[in-house]
């Protein structure tokens, strides 16, 4: 069930909320504390795009294994556009780009019961209708400006909830193979050399060559040897 908040600190937030089961969806016209990932603040004018999250309680899944529910996401959000006719592409680990320029963001928050997941929080912001963003933002996009028309912002919203249900029973049913494929396949970059930064804020440049099932972005550097990284152990380096 899709529930339309007026305003909330964050859609996360009040998520938490137990009367929110598995599947429901809190999607708010404003937020006043709104978050994204690396502790970034996520802005969004009322009434021109999405920002909601959705409730999933995989309690089949193991810990270890929890990327693939945001493989599930980041494949149901490119199924999303691509309903709208806009090619899209992941940029690890859930970004989803056009071309150089982001159409989303995502930040995931886990509970845990034991070994196993019990309750995700899919928190996502789309730009949908917006056509004038902050110039210190680096590199946004909304769907508007991509394609020249505004949307029915409930409609994409339905047809993500769709797109997510769909993904998510490939996962709950074991169909994992198939579904890292698709994240692989769809990877912005793949094969391409790119300028990456560590956390200190040195450089370096490598190939990407995929992702591992637990989350590693799988880069191939100059001297030719294969790193794993984690989130928040390498970054991209934006194109401008």
């Amino acid at each position: 069930m899709i529930y339309h908040l007026d305003t909330t600190t964050s859609t996360n937030d009040d998520a938490r909320d137990p009367r929110y089961r598995h599947g429901d969806i809190v999607w708010a016209e404003h937020q006043t504390a709104g978050r994204g990932q690396r502790g970034h603040q996520w802005l969004s004018p009322e009434g021109e795009n999405l920002t909601f999250t959705m409730v999933v309680e995989p309690r089949f899944l193991p810990v270890t294994e929890q990327f693939l529910l945001c493989e599930a996401l980041s494949v149901a959000l490119t199924d999303t556009f691509t309903a709208y006719g806009i090619e899209t592409r992941i940029k690890w680990t859930n970004d989803i780009y056009a071309g150089d320029r982001k159409l989303e963001g995502v930040l995931i928050e886990h509970n845990y019961a034991g070994a196993t997941l019990s309750r995700s929080l899919l928190g996502i912001g789309i730009n949908v209708n917006q056509t004038e963003f902050d110039p210190s933002l680096p590199n946004p996009v909304s769907m508007a400006q991509l394609t020249g028309r505004r949307y029915d912002r409930r409609q994409v919203l339905e047809t993500f909830e769709r797109c997510m249900t769909a993904r998510y029973e490939q996962l709950e049913h074991g169909d994992r193979n198939a579904l890292q494929e698709e994240y692989r396949r769809r990877m912005y970059d793949l094969g391409v050399r790119r300028t990456f930064r560590y956390p200190d804020g040195s450089l370096t440049h490598a190939v990407i060559e995929g992702v591992r099932p637990t989350g590693e972005l799988i880069l191939r550097h100059d001297d030719g040897a294969l790193r794993e990284y984690l989130f928040k152990e390498i970054e991209f380096v934006l194109r401008k």
